[in-house]
């Protein structure tokens, strides 16, 4: 390793999805206008990174992985930037744990938090055969859910219409070492013209709550009148208590509330947010929040590094 030929980068971005191209330009935007050095690292470029880190070549002080839930190939690039990097978004080994459905499923509810009536069923190559019966499956109601305890990204996996245990013995298959949540189908209800049903980001300490049509998948911003109108600051409590329980700077979730006013999270922890505009795609997220959030993670990779590197950037 030759010291003056070793290129310091303040933050690195993994990534392997063609539609974060628009997130991850504003966030390179972003970290320009605060003084911010930014490396792109896809999938063409991971062996050479991975060479250039290990001879010395390349030091990344800050780390941002968008590939590795659909990838593994860069799990070893994940590990480096465990050992090396100073400030790491959404540490590896906190993911791995916020991504498990069965597990944030018993610790939310020894939070207080409301859930979905659950019956968590152990991987089909664990346990071939299930001694659950119709019976057992008339307290989820008809139809429910089922879905894959650790299978993560766009719904992966999941199946919203089953209703008998047929449906449970053919789809537990289709991930055969994972766990899978059968959980009743939640039902919102109405405020004003809305279903009241909501995806949640927890953003570096900020929350930002939007409406999310669970028929449509269409935002809508929250706006702070609304806020205060349908007495929704229940979601901010539910978000701040499943940050400490996972302990991620960057994740959603969904939330419904209920006829009986019970705010259920429906769905817990996504790690890996889908951050396409809305002005682009109709089930993109609204622009203004894409951009807040690009916004938020420059600023807490400047802040994080300023605090490590005792200067300013």
């Amino acid at each position: 390793m030759n010291p003056s030929r070793t290129k310091i980068f303040h933050l690195a971005i993994a990534w392997n999805w063609e539609f974060d191209s628009d997130f991850i330009a504003g966030i390179e935007r972003e970290c320009s206008l605060r003084g911010i050095s930014t490396y792109r690292i896809d999938t063409n470029h991971l062996p050479q990174v991975l060479k250039s880190l290990k001879q010395g070549d390349f030091v990344f002080q800050a780390f941002f992985d968008r590939a590795t839930d659909a990838d593994p190939e860069f799990l070893p690039l994940v590990k480096w930037m465990e050992e090396h990097a100073t400030c790491l978004i959404n540490p590896y080994h906190r993911v791995i744990h916020a991504i498990d459905k069965a597990t944030m499923h018993l610790e939310f509810i020894t939070n207080g938090l409301y859930v979905p009536t659950t019956i968590i069923l152990s991987p089909y190559n664990e346990q071939r055969c299930i001694t659950l019966n119709e019976d057992e499956l008339k307290n989820l109601g008809k139809p429910f859910v089922i879905k894959p305890a650790n299978t993560t990204g766009g719904g992966t996996g999941v199946i919203l219409n089953a209703t008998n245990l047929t449906d449970v013995i053919k789809n537990r298959q289709e991930h055969k070492n994972d766990k899978y949540l059968l959980q009743e189908m939640i039902i919102p209800k109405a405020l004003g013209d809305k279903r009241a049903w909501f995806r949640v980001y927890f953003a570096f300490g900020e929350i930002i709550p939007c409406w999310w049509d669970d028929k449509t998948h269409r935002y809508t911003e929250l706006t702070t009148e609304e806020e205060i109108c349908f007495q929704l600051q229940g979601l901010r409590s539910a978000m701040e208590t499943i940050q400490r329980i996972c302990g991620l700077d960057f994740f959603s979730s969904e939330i419904a509330i209920t006829e009986s006013n019970k705010f259920v999270i429906v769905d817990y922890v996504n790690e890996v947010c889908d951050m396409r505009l809305q002005s682009k795609y109709f089930n993109g997220a609204p622009d203004n929040i894409v951009h807040k959030i690009e916004q938020l993670i420059s600023e807490h990779v400047k802040s994080h590094l300023n605090q490590k590197n005792g200067n300013k950037l």
